[in-house]
């Protein structure tokens, strides 16, 4: 059986993002349909590595697909009480891009989205000078 990966495992492989769908998913979606939301909804390959989040229409189910070299992964959690707090999203954004400690936080239970970020210097590289000119 295979687990998530660490969040020590995340934050090394920089180029592991993390993108939650902001709306509701049909959990009755498998891999192929999960891929197709992937690339309709979040706007990314599927097959890039990343992970991928689903959420139910109650908020306490998720799902997680994740392209692994050969085949996807795809996880499944279900709580008996209570729902998961997910991060707030912009008016209007489809997905939001969460970090590793931010997925490991709603995974535990916590409520992402009553957190506050503090600012934090963040060198500019090439991929994020692209990324604020776009």
């Amino acid at each position: 059986m295979m687990g998530l990966p660490s969040l020590h495992a995340l934050d090394q492989a920089q180029a592991a993002r993390i993108w939650l769908a902001v709306e509701p998913t049909d959990m009755r979606c498998g891999f192929d349909r999960l891929a197709e939301r992937v690339r309709a909804v979040i706007g990314q390959n599927p097959l890039s590595g990343h992970l991928f989040l689903f959420r139910s229409r109650r908020g306490d189910r998720l799902k997680i697909l994740h392209w692994d070299q050969d085949g996807f992964i795809l996880w499944y959690k279900r709580l008996e009480v209570g729902v998961f707090k997910l991060p707030r999203a912009n008016e209007g954004a489809r997905s939001v891009e969460l970090r590793a400690s931010e997925l490991a936080m709603v995974l535990d239970g916590i409520d992402v989205s009553k957190l506050k970020r503090v600012p934090r210097y963040a060198r500019i590289t090439d991929e994020n000078k692209e990324k604020i000119l776009v």
